[in-house]
């Protein structure tokens, strides 16, 4: 069965001190904006800067809420070695982080990601018991051009070699859409994720659209029967407005 997965995507941002002062308040928006008589079934997993990981996970536990972890926005492929500003597997074992993103569109646009290496950071979480959240989407250009399906099917067959399939999620973040608000129509994301569906051999693997999601437009994205769930970057930094996107009714 498809697990439903909220997931918020910090970046580079909030200090140890602004991590605390969002929690001290996210919980309290948390059951404000709930549904009314609702069964909460769906993860709430929050991604931040690796100077947070050790912090929240002190923090959040004291929350009382089962539902919501801590992850990592990024894992090596390696053990150890001489990769200067990594951080492999065993250190967020280490640290209790059961969920890091891989390949998103800013590490593959700014930092020289490749398909080949992203692969890489896959198997190696997996192989801690870390789920992976892999990023797929298309450009701008990519897209005018009619080349969608094309390229995001490549992705996944570069990406997803020798990986379970069975321990994954996979976010389709159309690049154009991401920090731009010029969100992906509800029903053609929709679409695109139906047909990454169909490229997995596991059709329950979680899949969640990413880009220009707000709280304004949760509802209706949400409402798509493909979608299981949503990565969102900077909606997730304010703990009202990340609240109602995680309540989304």
């Amino acid at each position: 069965m498809r697990k439903i997965v909220i997931a918020g995507n910090w970046k580079m941002y909030k200090t140890q001190s602004e991590a605390k002062t969002f929690f001290s308040e996210f919980p309290t928006h948390l059951k404000a904006t709930a549904p009314q008589a609702a069964v909460f079934d769906r993860q709430i997993l929050i991604c931040v800067p690796y100077t947070n990981l050790s912090l929240l996970q002190t923090v959040v536990p004291a929350i009382g809420h089962a539902n919501l972890h801590i992850g990592a926005q990024n894992v090596h492929w390696s053990e150890n070695g001489a990769f200067t500003g990594e951080i492999s597997a065993p250190m967020l074992v280490e640290l209790g982080i059961k969920y890091a993103i891989v390949g998103h569109s800013e590490r593959r646009q700014f930092f020289g990601e490749t398909d080949e290496t992203v692969n890489k950071r896959l198997k190696a979480a997996q192989a801690y018991g870390i789920t992976p959240i892999l990023c797929v989407g298309e450009s701008k250009q990519q897209r005018d051009t009619n080349e969608t399906e094309s390229w995001i099917f490549s992705q996944l067959a570069a990406d997803l070699v020798d990986v379970d399939q069975n321990n994954l999620i996979i976010a389709y973040e159309p690049i154009w859409a991401i920090g731009t608000g010029d969100t992906c129509a509800a029903n053609e994301a929709n679409r695109v994720i139906g047909l990454i569906r169909g490229r997995l051999t596991n059709p329950n693997v979680t899949i969640q659209y990413g880009g220009s999601v707000k709280s304004d437009n949760i509802d209706e994205i949400m409402s798509q029967p493909e979608i299981d769930g949503v990565l969102v970057g900077g909606a997730s930094l304010d703990p009202a407005g990340f609240a109602r996107i995680v309540n989304y009714h």
